[in-house]
């Protein structure tokens, strides 16, 4: 898979999307990196510590979070892209659902949409991507953790997405699939998912898991943000057992590190 200039073995090997929060009020890291010399500093940091691509994001998706203006969300985010494309080497995601904010971010030197949607919220998103020759992640949501047959409906709404995707005209080679921890599901749905992770490459396509910092660890190791590191890096160590492409994660170094180990073992 080519995403930007950089090409990813995504059956052979599980790659690290970085987390670059632009926004005062994220879950996780609101405020942290909402200046440019710091974004640009914590970017400089996360490649260093081995990151592969990474995320930038202008709105919060926490939840109860405050929705943006498009405007606001471009005034954030297209900056930080043409500020991280004109300093470093490295495939830019933008985190959006939004058309309009997907064009300029596209504009601006991005290289993947990543759709907290999946495409579903703005009917106008796959056409722009496809338009752009962009790669894409879909990820599973629902307004409502309300399910008949929950692992076969998720599968059934990812089905969905690819092919409003195809219809658009974005090449298979484009689209990457995210289960979406932590959005439209209990925690048992969360950690059910989790469990049954090998389930999504029955839809042919390369698999990005995000858990990082998220309440499903928080809730089921009964701890705050700021102390979920470990549950974290158990999360990551069995995305990669579970043939995950991708994990977008907050704490580049000991990910990395985890994934790396857990590569050496299953490929000895």
């Amino acid at each position: 898979m080519i995403i930007g200039n950089k090409t990813f073995d995504t059956e052979h090997h599980t790659y690290i999307m970085g987390i670059l929060n632009v926004t005062p009020d994220s879950f996780s890291d609101g405020g942290k990196w909402n200046t440019r010399d710091a974004a640009l500093r914590h970017t400089e940091e996360m490649i260093a510590d081995g990151m592969d691509l990474v995320d930038i994001g202008g709105e919060s998706t926490r939840p109860g979070y405050t929705k943006l203006s498009d405007q606001e969300e471009m005034d954030r985010v297209v900056p930080m892209i043409e500020a991280v494309k004109a300093e470093f080497d490295i495939p830019i995601s933008v985190d959006t659902y939004k058309s309009d904010v997907a064009k300029a971010a596209l504009a601006a030197g991005a290289d993947l949409v990543n759709d907290i949607w999946g495409l579903k919220y703005d009917e106008k998103m796959a056409e722009v991507i496809a338009r752009s020759g962009a790669a894409c992640c879909l990820m599973h949501n629902r307004a409502e953790a309300v399910y008949e047959d929950y692992l076969p409906d998720v599968l059934d709404d990812l089905r969905a997405c690819v092919r409003l995707a195809k219809q658009a005209g974005i090449a298979d080679e484009k689209i990457i699939l995210d289960p979406g921890i932590g959005f439209g599901k209990t925690l048992e749905h969360n950690l059910q998912l989790t469990n049954h992770l090998e389930m999504l490459h029955t839809l042919g396509y390369p698999v990005l898991l995000g858990t990082s910092r998220k309440s499903m660890i928080g809730l089921t190791l009964d701890l705050p943000k700021e102390e979920r590191e470990e549950g974290t890096l158990a999360t990551t160590v069995l995305g990669v057992m579970k043939g995950c492409a991708f994990v977008r994660v907050h704490d580049v170094k000991k990910n990395r590190r985890a994934v790396d180990m857990t590569e050496a073992i299953l490929h000895s």
